[in-house]
């Protein structure tokens, strides 16, 4: 089996990195950074973000495990003190594959053409550069409503944890094949009217943003931070592919929620 490690770069996650990556090659596993069967992520949260999108071309082929190396991870369920484990786990035993619903996020604009596709792990943020963020919302190809507000948020079900709770946004289960969708601090008055409140929408619906007037917008796809202008439309829709977690032990989904928001 082919294995890569990613690191946050400090010196515990580096040190952690390299006993790994000895240990492993000792049980005569292959260190392959370009074509990896497991990918194991040292650090937090982030580094396994950035883990998926220098993966996400070979999702089919590629499996991930996460280390924390500082406060407890969502993705991350093993901790320094079982590296050992971990690496015997990698060796020795067959693993179990968890996938988990994907965001698609695909960027048209105008004066036809060219398009950009990317992946999220977590969610998709759309904001203005300079004042209001006015789009016009349409779901399966109906216009829903006209949004004036700060910004909106799509998120997978397992992003549904991070930005999406912090805009009152539903916690939902990974085993559905969903989207949500979020408000930023919608305007809501006489004159100007939104649901106000989270959608979720099943696989088969796509959710349609078309730019009211000609803005520049920032749009974020987990980490990545991206300038657009003359976009014509944002459509976001559950992606095709699926990630792939290798799961040598039970990590129930309810308990990273509970040991990441509730236990002291």
């Amino acid at each position: 089996m082919k294995f890569a490690i990613t690191s946050k770069g400090d010196t515990k996650s580096n040190t952690l990195m390299s006993k790994m990556r000895t240990y492993l090659q000792d049980f005569n596993l292959e260190y392959d950074e370009d074509q990896p069967d497991i990918v194991i992520s040292v650090g937090g949260d982030g580094t396994l973000l950035y883990a998926f999108h220098r993966y996400k071309n070979r999702l089919d082929k590629t499996a991930f495990v996460g280390v924390h190396t500082g406060h407890l991870g969502f993705y991350a369920d093993w901790t320094p003190d079982e590296i050992e484990k971990l690496v015997i786990a990698v060796a020795k035993t067959p693993f179990q594959v968890v996938e988990y619903p994907l965001l698609e996020v695909i960027i048209r604009y105008q004066h036809g053409g060219r398009e950009s596709r990317f992946l999220a792990l977590n969610e998709s943020t759309v904001k203005c550069v300079e004042g209001t963020l006015v789009m016009d919302v349409e779901i399966r190809g109906q216009h829903f409503e006209t949004f004036r507000g700060d910004g909106l948020c799509l998120s997978t079900p397992t992003g549904s944890t991070a930005y999406n709770k912090a805009l009152g946004g539903a916690i939902i289960h990974p085993s559905f094949d969903a989207i949500q969708f979020a408000e930023m601090a919608s305007i809501n008055n006489r004159v100007f009217r939104t649901i106000g409140s989270p959608l979720l929408l099943p696989a088969h619906h796509t959710c349609m943003l078309r730019p009211v007037n000609n803005a520049n917008f920032q749009i974020t796809v987990d980490h990545l931070s991206l300038l657009h202008q003359d976009v014509k439309s944002i459509q976001y829709r559950v992606a095709d592919e699926k990630i792939r977690f290798a799961r040598f032990r039970p990590f129930p989904f309810w308990k990273r929620v509970h040991d990441s928001f509730i236990a002291n």
